[in-house]
């Protein structure tokens, strides 16, 4: 589905940490309809060395960030589970993807897998399956463009439950939002 990217009001990339295959999508805004531009995930599992699969994980993303110019990034939080070693590396995947935005002045937001299960589905234990089964239906994505990893849709619902977020009530009228935007409204706290 090639777009040209000045035809977007707003792109968001969306992503889905891991360190084994971390999952990326673009969601482009037009107006206040979302489209999705691109997904796919990046395969880590080929490099022995976990410090070799972070460097490859901040060169993709800075490669797509370069690639499709987005002007937010949406990244899942990681949940808390009992494998603290499992933690401790999906963290350092993720801070290394944040790294990559932030040496690019995005501005970065995170969600919890709950919130973002909730605002696709309107289910917060939803599963993955449900969650691209949504996803086909609410950006119009056909068969066709889907790839076997449910990594790619998971990155491509952290994007839109951005958007849907940026959009709510709460957002518009001063609620939270990214750091950028709570140092816009408040220059006076901010030293």
């Amino acid at each position: 589905m090639p777009h040209p990217l000045k035809d977007w009001d707003k792109i968001i990339i969306g992503i889905d940490p891991g360190t084994n295959l971390m999952g990326y999508g673009i969601l482009g805004i037009k107006g206040k309809k979302p489209a999705m531009i691109a997904m796919g995930v990046i395969r880590l599992s080929k490099f022995e060395s976990h410090y070799t699969r972070l460097g490859r994980i901040f060169e993709r993303v800075q490669g797509l960030v370069e690639n499709y110019l987005p002007d937010e990034m949406a990244i899942e939080a990681p949940f808390y589970g009992k494998n603290v070693q499992s933690m401790l590396k999906l963290g350092r995947a993720q801070g290394v993807a944040m790294a990559a935005a932030i040496s690019r002045d995005i501005p970065i937001c995170e969600y919890e897998p709950r919130k973002i299960k909730m605002a696709i589905t309107g289910n917060g234990a939803a599963s993955k399956e449900q969650v691209r089964m949504m996803l086909t239906k609410i950006l119009n994505i056909t068969e066709e463009n889907l790839i076997p990893e449910l990594d790619s849709t998971d990155a491509l619902a952290v994007a839109l439950c951005h958007f849907y977020e940026s959009t709510s009530p709460a957002m518009s009228s001063g609620g939270s939002g990214s750091w950028k935007d709570f140092i816009a409204r408040n220059p006076d706290r901010v030293k």
